[in-house]
C-alpha cells in the first residue's frame, strides 16, 4: 500500500470517526427535543380548547402568573435567563444551560395559555431545545467549540420542530446568533437536528396549521406570470417600512415597560399578578376575548385570529391590540414567547396595509407574519425561509424583499438582546462588531453623516 493511499484511507476513517461521533450525539438529542416539542403542543392544544369552553378561567389569571414566578422563585435561578441566557453561553461558554430549565418554561408555559396569557411558544421550545443540550454537553464532558455547536443544534431543532419548518430552524440556530453575520462551522450539525427534530415531531401526529396563500402572481402582457410585479413590489417595500417599525416598537415597548413593572412591584414572583390584572382589564375595554393566547385559530367562527387574515374582514387595529396584550404579559412575566403574537401582529398588519395600498390581502399578510418576527429577531433569512416552508415559493421575491427590509428598518434592537452585532444596520461612531444588543440599544442615534 503506497503513502499517498494510506494518508487518503487514514483522513477517510477520521472522517468517518467523526461523523459516527456527532451522529450518535445529535440522534438522540433531536430525537428527544421533537418528542418534548410534540408534547407540548399537544398539551397547548387541549388547554387551549379547555379554556375556550370555560371562559371563567381567565380571572384566574392573576393567580396564575403567581403560580409560575413562585415555580420560578424556588427553582428557577440561572434558569429565567431563559433564551438571552442560551445565546449567551454559545457567545461565551461559561456555567452552561440548566437541565431544569426545560420542565420549568413548558410548565409555565402551559399554565400561562391555560389562563389567557398573550404569550408565544418559540421561546418554550428553543429553551427546551437548550436545556436538553446542555444535558448533553454535561454528560459527555463536551469541550467549548463543541458545545457551542450543540447549543446551536439544539435552538434549532427547538424552533424547527414547533413551527414545522426544519430549515427555517436550520438557519435560525445560526443567524440569531450575530446580527448580520452568519456562522457556518456548524450548519450541517443544525440542519440535521432541526430536520429530525420536526420528524420526530410529526411522527407523533402532531400536525401544524396549515395558511393558504392563493396568490401566485401577476399575469404580463403575454399571459406568463413572473415572479415579480415593479409596482407591487414598491408597495412590499413600504410596507416592509411598517413592519420593521413594528418590530421595533414591540421589543422596545417590552424592554421599556419591564423595568416600569419591576418598580411598581420589587417581588419578582408577584409581578407577574400585575400583568394578568392589565390583561383583564384590556378584555373588558376592547370587549373580545380574541387577543388571548396564541390567536393562532378563533375561538368561535369569525373570531379575530392568524388565519382570519388571510381573507376578507375588517381587522384595521388588531395588530396594535395583540401588541398591548402581549407586551403586557411578557414584560411582566409570564412565559412563552414572542414570535407566535408576532406572527398575529404582522398578519394583521399586513392585512390593514393591503386594503390601504391596494395589494393582495392574502400576501401581505403572509409577509407580514414573517416580516415582523424578522426584523424583532433579526433573522431575515430565517424568516424567508420560514414563509417558503409556510406559504409556498411562488411568492418567495416578495417574502424576501419584505423581511429584509423590515429587518433594516427595525434598528439595533430586537426581541434577543443577547444577540451581538457582526455587522451594524447603518453607520454608527460607537457601535462596534461583537457588541451586545443591550448595549447598543441604549445608545444614542447619532448616525454619521458621511454615509
Amino acid at each position: 500500500m503506497t503513502n499517498s493511499l494510506r494518508h487518503l484511507l487514514s483522513g477517510w476513517f477520521a472522517n468517518l470517526r467523526t461523523t459516527l461521533r456527532w451522529a450518535g450525539l445529535l440522534l438522540p438529542m433531536a430525537a428527544i427535543i421533537g418528542s418534548l416539542c410534540a408534547l407540548f403542543l399537544w398539551m397547548l392544544d387541549n388547554v387551549t380548547t379547555y379554556r375556550f369552553a370555560h371562559p371563567w378561567l381567565l380571572y384566574l389569571l392573576p393567580l396564575a402568573g403567581i403560580m409560575t414566578g413562585l415555580l420560578y422563585h424556588w427553582f428557577g435561578r440561572s434558569a429565567e435567563g431563559g433564551n438571552n441566557l442560551i445565546v449567551d453561553q454559545i457567545h461565551e461558554p461559561g456555567g452552561g444551560v440548566p437541565l431544569r430549565m426545560a420542565p420549568l418554561v413548558l410548565i409555565s408555559t402551559v399554565i400561562s395559555h391555560l389562563f389567557g396569557a398573550s404569550v408565544g411558544r418559540e421561546g418554550t421550545a428553543v429553551q427546551i431545545g437548550g436545556s436538553i443540550a446542555g444535558g448533553f454537553v454535561r454528560l459527555f464532558q463536551l469541550e467549548k467549540e463543541a458545545m457551542r455547536i450543540i447549543l446551536m443544534s439544539g435552538i434549532a431543532a427547538g424552533f424547527g420542530a414547533v413551527f414545522g419548518t426544519p430549515i427555517a430552524g436550520a438557519i435560525f440556530g445560526l443567524e440569531v446568533l450575530t446580527v448580520g453575520r452568519i456562522e457556518y462551522t456548524a450548519l450541517v450539525p443544525v440542519a440535521a437536528s432541526s430536520i429530525i427534530a420536526d420528524w420526530t415531531c410529526h411522527s407523533w401526529g402532531i400536525h401544524h396549521v396549515p395558511y393558504h396563500l392563493g396568490f401566485v402572481g401577476f399575469p404580463d402582457h403575454t399571459g406568463d406570470v413572473f415572479h415579480a410585479n415593479l409596482l407591487l413590489l414598491a408597495k412590499v417595500g413600504l410596507a416592509a417600512v411598517a413592519f420593521g417599525l413594528t418590530s421595533l416598537a414591540f421589543a422596545e415597548s417590552v424592554h421599556r415597560l419591564a423595568p416600569i413593572f419591576r418598580k411598581l412591584c420589587p417581588i419578582a414572583w408577584l409581578r407577574p399578578a400585575i400583568g394578568g390584572i392589565v390583561t383583564i382589564m384590556l378584555v373588558y375595554l376592547v370587549g373580545t376575548r380574541d387577543y388571548l393566547g396564541l390567536g393562532v385559530t378563533p375561538a368561535v367562527p369569525g373570531g379575530i385570529a392568524i388565519v382570519s387574515f388571510f381573507g376578507p374582514g375588517d381587522f384595521t387595529w388588531s395588530w396594535l391590540w395583540k401588541l398591548v396584550f402581549t407586551v403586557a404579559a411578557l414584560a411582566s412575566g409570564y412565559k412563552g414567547g414572542e414570535v407566535t403574537p408576532l406572527f398575529f401582529i404582522g398578519s394583521a398588519l399586513g392585512h390593514t396595509l393591503a386594503g390601504l395600498l391596494d395589494a393582495p390581502v392574502d400576501l401581505m399578510a403572509a409577509i407580514g407574519f414573517v416580516a415582523v418576527f424578522a426584523g424583532a429577531a433579526n433573522t431575515p433569512l430565517a424568516c424567508t425561509l420560514m414563509g417558503v416552508e409556510l406559504f409556498g415559493a411562488a411568492d418567495t421575491v416578495y417574502l424576501a424583499v419584505g423581511c429584509f427590509i423590515a429587518y433594516l428598518c427595525s434598528g439595533h434592537s430586537g426581541i434577543y438582546l443577547s444577540q451581538r452585532i457582526g455587522v451594524p444596520k447603518i453607520r454608527h461612531p460607537l457601535i462596534m462588531g461583537g457588541m451586545a444588543l443591550r448595549h447598543a440599544r441604549t445608545l444614542r442615534r447619532e448616525p454619521d453623516s458621511s454615509r
